[in-house]
């Protein structure tokens, strides 16, 4: 199977048709106008020879008149030994002929033509000896043109040669030009195939890339960061899960171990076992957490579409944290109405994510406040707590998985794995919605914006 053909290789092809043809139209051009201008000089020679050649054919108007000026016709050919005359009376006899190379009819049309004989070519010249007269005897001049055509030959010859070396130049030059233009090419080839998992932060330099691969490679440069960005964060949610699921793995080893070194009754070996349960509970939730963030990042969430009323959902979610909330004492309160079509079980869940997350960072004395509203087509819901200020470094990276705001992770906790913030999230982008946190002057507020 033959190769493609380079791009290289095409614009050097393409540049030495480009000018072949326009080298052969400059030829052929030239050789036209070369070709109008010899006849037009063919033709002021012969206007020149007609009034000597009619001086000296005055008053003849037979072949036995001719004979007294044949003599100073012929003196007047030798000074123009290219020209041959031929004279033909009005019925075509031939009267004189200067020994012509070629035998001009008599009834051809009066003008000049261009006549050849044994690859030699003449200018024939048929006009009246006297102008005007119908029985006027007819005068063919034939001049030999043959040095205009081997100057004509040689100009061909120079032009299909011109055209062939400037082909053959141009495509060499084209090719070198090509290659030189296509080096920014070449180079990004050359960075994309040296990208790997260990090489994605290589960035092509934007400032030495002509200006029609700058938007390519800003956008190659673009791609690269989310490449890198998106391994990044595969790396730490790996090194993430490994890290949540060590120490519940290893607590479950070690009970099991413990209570395997010796017999126990009944009581203890059921004890061990709610234990252990417990561990593979919230195991086995976090597995489902993980299951549904991956769904959502792939599209596969679906939330069914129904009218809610927010104020409810709100009081019945603020209803079931109220112990918790009496426990850690702190105050719960919702502001506002609002409806909206979405999911019931979803919306439900991210907003007890957020109250859960509230209830945990709010000190005693405290409050957590759910204002809800509507406008311009959008529905707003604001969860608020007092509490420590989220340093703003921290701000963007609240919803990522496994993330907590807090540096001292707290290993082996079988209550919060850091999935819920990144599970809002996923359900509030499921509803074509937004959600984001300010927090400042020990005031924390997630808003969220859903469409109506």
């Amino acid at each position: 199977m033959f190769r493609r053909i380079s791009l290289a290789s095409r614009l050097a092809l393409l540049f030495a048709a480009c000018t072949a043809v326009v080298s052969l139209t400059a030829g052929v051009l030239f050789n036209r106008a070369s070709e109008a201008h010899f006849l037009e000089l063919d033709q002021q020679l012969l206007d020149s020879k007609l009034p000597t050649l009619r001086a000296a054919l005055t008053g003849v108007t037979s072949a036995e008149q001719f004979n007294g000026h044949k003599d100073a016709v012929q003196v007047e050919l030798a000074h123009s030994p290219d020209l041959a005359l031929q004279l033909r009376g009005s019925d075509g006899a031939l009267w004189f002929d200067s020994s012509s190379p070629v035998t001009v009819q008599h009834n051809v049309q009066a003008g000049l033509q261009t006549l050849s004989n044994n690859g030699v070519a003449y200018r024939a010249y048929n006009i009246a000896l006297r102008p005007g007269e119908l029985d006027s005897p007819q005068l063919t001049l034939l001049l030999d043109i043959t040095h205009h055509q081997h100057f004509l030959q040689r100009m061909q010859h120079l032009i299909w040669l011109t055209v062939g070396l400037s082909a053959l130049a141009t495509a060499l030059l084209g090719a070198w030009a090509a290659r030189s233009g296509l080096r920014p090419l070449r180079r990004m080839s050359d960075i994309a195939a040296s990208v790997s998992a260990s090489s994605l932060t290589t960035r092509l330099p934007q400032t030495e890339m002509p200006v029609e691969l700058a938007d390519l490679s800003q956008a190659f440069n673009a791609m690269l960061g989310r490449l890198d960005d998106a391994f990044q964060r595969l790396s730490a949610f790996s090194a993430d899960i490994a890290h949540e699921l060590r120490t519940p793995l290893s607590n479950l080893l070690t009970h099991t171990q413990v209570i395997l070194t010796r017999p126990r009754n009944l009581e203890e070996y059921r004890e061990a076992l709610l234990g252990n349960l417990e561990e593979l509970q919230w195991m086995a939730q976090m597995v489902n957490d993980m299951l549904f963030l991956a769904k959502a990042e792939h599209g596969l969430l679906n939330p069914n579409r129904e009218r809610l009323a927010l104020g409810q959902e709100t009081d019945a979610l603020l209803e079931y944290f109220l112990p918790l909330a009496e426990e850690a004492q702190v105050q719960l309160s919702r502001e506002g109405e609002a409806t909206l079509a979405g999911d019931r079980h979803m919306l439900r869940r991210a907003l007890s994510n957020l109250l859960d997350n509230a209830l945990r960072f709010t000190p005693a004395n405290g409050q957590v406040a759910v204002r809800l509203g509507s406008a311009a087509g959008q529905v707003s819901i604001s969860v608020q707590n007092n509490g420590q200020t989220i340093p703003s470094s921290a701000l963007p990276r609240l919803f990522d998985r496994f993330y907590r705001a807090d540096p001292a992770r707290h290993e082996g906790s079988s209550e919060h794995a850091g999935l819920g913030l990144a599970i809002t999230r996923s359900i509030i982008m499921a509803h074509g919605g937004t959600i984001r946190c300010e927090s400042r002057d020990g005031i924390t507020r997630f808003l969220i914006e859903l469409p109506v």
